[in-house]
């Protein structure tokens, strides 16, 4: 257990993150050059694709190089053995033969054996005996050696004696190099009567000289089996110093947004969701510090330590709308915008995304802003804004689509060439509005007129220019529509809804409709099922796969008498709570009403037949009644 702690503090370890696993982890061995395949790590947070990207967040891991024990003996400042894993231990994918190793002691004479791997072949008793008599051996005891032979376990075992003579055993000397950090053992070989080397005499040696650290173990017991005469051989090796990493900041984001990631639809790219803005969400965390490294000290194989300096620390340089956690490791969003980092790295959040031209492919393609939007210039055709703030345009907007949570402001006009669209959570604003659709839960307010366009509005529909004119279309307004002139003098269509909650009048059209189609539905049904049931008295069985079809549509039957139910309950609800509201609804205008205006104010309608002028128009009574005109007296000016 000490030793196992000893190797975890000394692990070199970094903290990376990625949008995936897989890419921190390529980071990682970046950071700590080693491969993949030598890399440990626990995850610290899991990568998460949020909310239609919204609150996107990376994958944050520490990763730590796997320690192993080394295990080669020599290097290329020594006489390389080239003694490897297939050499040393065998590889269990290759094919190795089995080996003898004969060694004197003092004590006396040893075998040891190795098995064979694969399909190699077994060590004989012939061969040990072979090698014996060349080390001038005759005299063993055979039994024994044939029962090394056969277990072949590795364990060195006596077998026999011979005239040691200790003026002739191996010699050995040390030379510490590269300044301290290496050691090398150079072997004499012994002479006739001689003991040969041994693994606990060399340790010994390499002690005695002041060796004591970064002794290869490992290399001394293959140098024990396979001696190398009269060439320096490397035995032991220091550790040198590594330096602590840097303190560093990793960002929740693309630091680079000059990279364009385009989007593929249908395997096509679509070049105007190009994703260059990146939003965040309040409370989210936008930078991560990496805090520095002590570093970890070497030794000399002497044990003289080599101090490591410790890495530079790092602080967050942020700006507006950006803080930083309790422990300062972590900076947070303190609101929802686009978030920046400016030259020398400072962090901030903006709540307002400005487009310098007009909205188009040059200017980035369509835009997804967790906050407010201001172009300067216009919004062409086919392109989309969407805000959870407010959107105002300087130019004019086209077949766009804009939908905003706040307010919707354009200074010039919308032409949606009958398919532009504009929802807004509060006003829209606009010079003029022609064939667009437009949705607002506020008001809707042009000061030159609005033109053959389907307009929505909770509250208010408004004209109120010099030539403030609603022309064509359909408006559907919940309180009031005013404007100086309803019509015009070519008689146009002109259908104007006051007096109810329009969204919820149009879903309780729509849910009519329905219950008249599944009624429908139902009764062809039913006549199917008597012709079946009829046909089925007559001959007493149906055949199975009319007996089949005879459940089925008793089954859709039953499917389609819920869902009626269900429909029938939510269309009650609506018109309750149509009948429960209290505007009374009006519709005016300061100059004149053409005929060809259609009213509905509440339930009651007036086609207008004949010019009205200076007018309001209520309902009294179950009646469309025409008084004397009412100006609008709410201040209907922007608001800032």
């Amino acid at each position: 257990m000490r030793k196992q702690a000893e190797d975890d503090r000394s692990r070199r370890t970094v903290q990376v993150s990625g949008s995936t696993i897989d890419e921190a982890l390529e980071q990682a061995s970046i950071e700590l050059n080693v491969p993949l395949k030598k890399i440990e790590y626990e995850v610290l947070e899991h990568p998460s694709s949020g909310f239609l990207g919204y609150g996107k967040k990376s994958c944050l891991l520490i990763a730590y190089e796997v320690v192993t024990e080394k295990s080669s003996a020599f290097d290329d400042d020594a006489f390389d053995l080239n003694f490897g894993d297939d050499d040393m231990m065998g590889d269990v994918h290759k094919d190795r033969d089995g080996e003898a190793i004969i060694r004197f002691y003092q004590e006396g004479v040893f075998l040891k054996v190795y098995p064979p791997v694969g399909n190699g072949k077994r060590v004989t008793e012939r061969e040990v005996a072979m090698k014996l008599k060349t080390r001038g051996i005759n005299d063993f005891d055979e039994k024994l050696m044939a029962r090394v032979v056969k277990a072949a376990d590795r364990e060195k075992v006596r077998i026999a004696d011979y005239a040691y003579n200790p003026m002739n055993d191996a010699l050995m000397t040390v030379e510490v190099i590269d300044l301290d950090m290496k050691a090398n053992i150079i072997i004499r070989e012994p002479g006739h009567g001689g003991a040969d080397i041994t693994a606990n005499g060399m340790i010994g040696l390499l002690k005695a000289n002041g060796i004591i650290h970064g002794i290869m173990e490992d290399a001394i017991a293959e140098l024990e089996d396979h001696p190398v005469y009269d060439t320096p051989v490397l035995v032991a090796e220091g550790a040198k110093p590594v330096n602590g990493n840097d303190a560093k900041i990793i960002y929740n984001f693309d630091e680079n947004n000059s990279q364009v990631s385009f989007k593929e639809k249908r395997g096509k790219v679509d070049f105007k969701e190009m994703n260059q803005i990146q939003n965040v969400v309040e409370g989210q965390i936008i930078a991560r510090k990496v805090p520095h490294e002590d570093g970890k000290a070497g030794r000399t194989v002497t044990g003289r330590l080599l101090p490591a300096k410790p890495g530079n620390d790092v602080d967050f340089n942020i700006g507006k709308n950006v803080k930083i956690s309790d422990d300062g490791m972590t900076a947070i969003a303190e609101i929802n915008g686009q978030v920046m980092l400016a030259g020398g790295g400072k962090l901030s959040v903006e709540p307002v995304y400005f487009v310098n031209g007009d909205v188009n492919l040059k200017s980035g393609g369509n835009i997804i802003f967790l906050g407010s939007v201001m172009v300067k210039g216009s919004v062409e055709d086919g392109f989309k804004v969407k805000a959870s703030g407010n959107i105002e345009v300087m130019g004019n907007v086209g077949k766009a689509e804009l939908d905003a949570e706040g307010d919707v402001i354009v200074h010039q006009g919308i032409n949606g060439k009958s398919e532009g669209n504009v929802r807004s959570g509060r006003t829209v604003w606009a010079k003029f509005i022609e064939n667009a659709n437009v949705d607002c839960e506020d008001a809707v307010i042009a000061t030159d007129g609005i033109i053959n366009s389907n307009v929505v509005s909770n509250r208010l529909i408004v004209c109120m220019g010099k030539r403030a004119t609603i022309v064509g279309g359909r408006l559907r307004a919940t309180e009031e529509i005013h404007a100086k002139t309803l019509g015009s003098a070519s008689g146009s269509e002109t259908l104007l809804e006051v007096g109810w909650d329009p969204k919820s009048k149009e879903k309780l059209t729509q849910l009519e409709q329905n219950l008249s189609t599944q009624t429908s539905q139902i009764d062809d049904i039913e006549r199917n099922i008597i012709t079946l049931e009829n046909f089925k008295k007559k001959k007493k069985k149906l055949p199975d796969d009319k007996e089949e079809y005879l459940v089925e549509l008793k089954n859709q039957k039953q499917e389609l008498q819920d869902g009626i139910l269900n429909l029938e309950e939510e269309i009650k609800r609506i018109r309750e709570y149509l009948a429960s509201l209290k505007y009374v609804g009006k519709i005016s205008a300061a100059s004149k009403v053409f005929p060809g205006v259609r009213l509905m104010i509440k339930d009651a309608p007036l086609r207008i037949r004949n010019d009205y002028s200076s007018v309001t128009f209520v309902n009294e009574e179950g009646d469309v009644k025409a008084i004397k005109y009412e100006p609008i007296e709410e201040d209907l000016t922007i608001r800032s």
